[in-house]
């Protein structure tokens, strides 16, 4: 049956009133964007009066009584019958969102915004000075703010639940722990394995001399290679690598560089690029609707570390760019192909995240989400963090971080209020390990693709199998429809398992 005039009226200005909405938030997301890459260190506490503020009217406009009049008209009506078709998902989504954001206080969404700008700007000198102390204090106001968002939108078991759902829709604690404890017990053998293996390939030969601006350009050309529409996006340096933008067609991906270091650019780019295809990927048309946003972050995710790792540390990849690189970089000359292959897939563990290797990564997220689930849930208290820190490292990685900075202060996260964030790292991986799967069974031999600079099949394949999706599926459904199964460590740690046992001569 189709939708009456005066439903398909109180549709209209639903989306309308959404796509303003999404206006204020594009405008709040290039100050976020300015804040961390650009903005004089000074303009801090105004920035972050700023970002309050906008925070708290894009709040008042998801939680007007007349959302909740237009979704109740709606709810029964046939615009909502089909939940996976355009404006049954817009509705869906929408009333799961106002539900959630109404429970909300205005007042506290606006103190979450204001706190997360100086809690960003006191981790960056805190991290610079290797203060903990320093950071300590906003820490513990984060802590007790976020406590204050899971008491008012209300829990069963526990406080880190709702957090999670913000950026995981769906996800139950237990779920997510058991996922987590899966891949654990089937990665900490390998990782003994590995170091076991008595193989040490020359990393030495990433820690030559590279110059910045030889870097970026050479950072972009394999950005603009993979698919990255730079007409529509842009590539600038900040303290922690982000995905960020202010539209549909402005997405902006930012990296930090090392003129002693090749890959931490590199892949830095590569990762934020995997995300920019995401978003240049969602059809425009939705953009401000469900239906023009990503699924969850863990699907975010998958895209970012597929083209991080399946592509960009594959040997089929570096076929074609390392003779491109060598160009680039006389540090390369005379660097072999199986070197330069075993360099960047060295596996050792470290005390970075963000320098991690494809197998112990993992472990680096395993620490993050054990310790910040026991600080929502009142278990561990913040002065205590980095002996806790200190510990989970040794018992997982068997490294000692020597400091703060390059232990508990070492991400961004805590800083900025993203509690629940961290394991949607970890998901990623496997949802990645599960689409490049189900994407060679459609396609074929991915890797001769790669060797022939052909990564437009794959791209197109996310596309349409996940891009122009939107918010239709949840990431755990979306799985299912891509590829029949359900998430497992299954797909990632066989293909993981076959790579590194080739290298390592497992």
């Amino acid at each position: 049956m189709p939708a009456d005039s005066a439903h398909a009226a109180a549709y209209q200005a639903l989306c309308d009133h959404q796509r303003e909405t999404a206006k204020l938030a594009s405008i709040l997301g290039l100050l976020e964007w300015d804040e961390r890459t650009k903005m004089p260190p000074a303009g801090g506490e105004y920035r972050a009066e700023q970002i309050a503020y906008l925070a708290g009217e894009i709040h008042k406009r998801r939680t007007s009584p007349q959302v909740g009049q237009w979704l109740d008209q709606l709810a029964d009506s046939p615009l909502a019958a089909d939940p996976h078709g355009d404006a049954g998902t817009v509705i869906r989504e929408l009333r799961r969102d106002y539900d959630k954001k109404t429970k909300l206080p205005q007042a506290l969404v606006e103190e979450l915004s204001r706190t997360s700008v100086i809690g960003q700007q006191t981790w960056v000198e805190s991290r610079k000075a290797d203060d903990f102390q320093k950071f300590q204090p906003i820490l513990e106001k984060t802590l007790r703010l976020k406590r204050q968002e899971a008491a008012a939108l209300g829990f069963d078991k526990s406080p880190y639940e709702p957090l999670l759902d913000d950026y995981e829709p769906g996800a139950k604690v237990s779920e997510v722990s058991a996922t987590l404890a899966g891949l654990r017990d089937a990665l900490t053998p390998l990782v003994h394995q590995i170091v076991g293996s008595g193989r040490r390939p020359d990393s030495a030969i990433l820690k030559r001399d590279f110059p910045v601006a030889a870097q970026e350009a050479f950072g972009r050309e394999a950005a603009a290679a993979i698919g990255f529409d730079f007409s529509a996006g842009r590539l600038d340096v900040t303290d922690h690598p982000f995905c960020g933008g202010a539209g549909p067609r402005d997405v902006r991906i930012t990296t930090r560089y090392d003129k002693n270091d090749f890959g931490d650019a590199f892949f830095s780019i590569l990762h934020e690029a995997g995300h920019g295809l995401y978003e240049q990927g969602l059809p425009a048309e939705h953009y401000g609707l469900p239906t023009g946003e990503a699924a969850s972050l863990g699907i975010h995710e998958s895209q970012s570390r597929m083209w991080e790792n399946q592509v960009g540390r594959s040997r089929e990849f570096w076929e074609l760019f390392l003779p491109k690189a060598q160009q680039a970089f006389s540090s390369l000359a005379g660097v072999s192909l199986d070197g330069f292959y075993a360099a960047i897939n060295e596996v050792k563990p470290s005390l970075i995240r963000v320098d991690a290797d494809e197998v112990t990564y993992n472990l680096h997220i395993l620490v993050r989400f054990e310790l910040e689930k026991a600080m929502i849930e009142d278990d561990l208290r913040a002065a205590d963090l980095p002996a806790a820190w200190n510990e989970k490292y040794q018992q997982y990685l068997g490294v000692q971080p020597p400091s703060d900075a390059d232990g508990v202060l070492q991400d961004v996260h805590w800083s900025a209020g993203l509690f629940g964030y961290f394991p949607t790292y970890s998901l990623g991986n496997l949802y990645a390990g599960q689409f490049f799967a189900q994407a060679a069974s459609d396609l074929g031999d991915l890797h001769a693709m790669f060797r022939r600079g052909e990564f437009r099949p794959l791209l197109d394949w996310l596309r349409q199998q996940i891009h122009r999706h939107g918010q239709r599926w949840s990431a755990a459904e979306l799985a299912v429809k891509v590829t029949g199964k359900q998430l497992s460590h299954a797909a990632w740690f066989a293909q993981i398992r076959a790579k590194y046992g080739e290298l390592y001569g497992l």
